[in-house]
């Protein structure tokens, strides 16, 4: 048997173990990339849903505690049992900074609603509520489209 024989069986081993190697290592990456890209997604839609709850939770209890001793603990509890203060954090911590800053606007936003309903003035109809109504689904918008942007730079 000749040895070049052999050494071409090596070569072409060699050749064959390192082209799957690295087509397995491009495939992890590329496996990798898909699932945190669909982790963010889904962080970043479970955030927006709980503020959407919360506010809806607070709104309900504003509506049905007119009572000012129980006001403000009903719209306190209802904006805790939301779970957006959890979401928030998972949201925070996988963002990039520039998006957390505008999540941070949306909660901001959020939070103010809380002490208004809490406090029954103003109340849920009048202009001056109407305005800060308003500027949480300003912030909410500007949140969404922060999310696309990430989401599409990251494919």
């Amino acid at each position: 048997m000749e040895w070049t024989t052999l050494a071409a069986t090596g070569l072409g081993a060699l050749i064959g173990v390192g082209s799957t190697l690295l087509a397995d290592r491009a495939r992890w990456r590329r496996d990798a990339a898909a699932r945190d890209h669909q982790e963010r997604r889904d962080i970043y839609v479970t955030c927006l849903a709980k503020y959407r709850q919360a506010y809806e939770l607070m709104h309900a209890a504003a509506a049905t505690h007119r009572d000012r001793d129980t006001l403000d603990a009903a719209v306190r509890e209802a904006f805790r049992s939301s779970g957006c203060d959890e979401v928030r954090e998972s949201a925070l911590i996988c963002a990039p900074q520039d998006l957390s800053d505008v999540l941070e606007d949306v909660y901001a936003t959020l939070r103010e609603l809380q002490e208004m309903f809490a406090a029954g003035d103003p109340p849920p109809d009048s202009p001056e509520f109407q305005e800060h109504r308003l500027r949480h689904g300003r912030a909410v918008w500007a949140a969404r489209a922060a999310m696309r942007r990430d989401l599409e730079r990251r494919v």
